[in-house]
């Protein structure tokens, strides 16, 4: 729950031009310059005083004919395609923020932890450096849910050993997978509550199999939406992540 001193802050008033700054449209005097040039509407109508005062909470705006929801803290839900990596400065692919309209990556938006370049599924993005914290650290276990296609069938021996641990190549700690089943003959949906270098792929060399594929499909309470496309993304409120059975909000 929000304190209370939050909840004022974030209802509180604020300068359309400060609003803009926040959200990510620029500097002070390009988002007053925005809204002189007539570029900025409230509820249909084009503001053109940066010193107007709107409240903050369910505030959705245009920017050049765009809509915009307000938002304190950006979180974001991307399906990740191949071929991207998860990083600001990207040393051989594209970087998956490439996908994002300049104002997110303007405000300063990163991934939520990392995605190897060659997979795909779910990704989450925000500027909430308490929360990135909170879903990154180890301490707080949080699941990351893996479909998993291998070189080699899987047998009842390979999840068995997934989910007692295995031993890494240059780590000395066991990884152990929370969940490991079988979805096929080569493949399987595996649970794992840390965040290691290459983990999945690493585990499943330690049990004599390979990765040829690896798409994460869930995080935490979140499930990859259907119908949330290949590079496609969605604004995702807060609560979604502390409520289990909570859906993602709409674009």
């Amino acid at each position: 729950m929000m304190a209370p001193n939050e909840r004022m802050r974030h209802c509180a008033p604020m300068r359309i031009a400060q609003i803009l700054y926040s959200q990510g449209f620029g500097s002070r005097r390009e988002c007053s310059a925005l809204i002189h040039r007539g570029e900025v509407q409230v509820a249909s109508q084009i503001v053109t005083d940066p010193d107007a005062d709107f409240d903050t909470t369910g505030l959705l705006f245009q920017v050049s004919g765009v809509p915009w929801p307000f938002h304190d803290k950006a979180l974001l839900m991307l399906n990740k395609p191949a071929g991207l990596e998860c990083s600001r400065q990207p040393q051989h692919h594209a970087s998956v923020l490439s996908l994002l309209p300049q104002p997110l990556r303007q405000r300063g938006v990163q991934p939520v932890g990392r995605l190897d370049e060659d997979t795909t599924g779910l990704l989450l993005l925000t500027d909430d450096g308490a929360l990135l914290h909170r879903l990154t650290s180890p301490r707080h276990h949080v699941a990351k849910v893996y479909e998993v296609l291998t070189r080699h069938p899987v047998d009842a021996a390979q999840l068995d050993a997934l989910r007692q641990g295995v031993t890494l190549r240059d780590d000395p700690e066991p990884a152990r997978a929370e969940a490991a089943d079988a979805t096929g003959e080569r493949g399987l949906r595996l649970t794992i509550t840390e965040g290691r270098y290459h983990q999945v792929k690493r585990m499943l060399a330690a049990v004599g199999n390979r990765v040829e594929a690896l798409h994460r499909s869930g995080f935490g309470p979140l499930q990859l939406p259907a119908d949330l496309a290949p590079g496609q993304w969605r604004w995702l409120d807060h609560a979604a992540l502390a409520t289990p059975s909570a859906a993602p909000a709409g674009p």
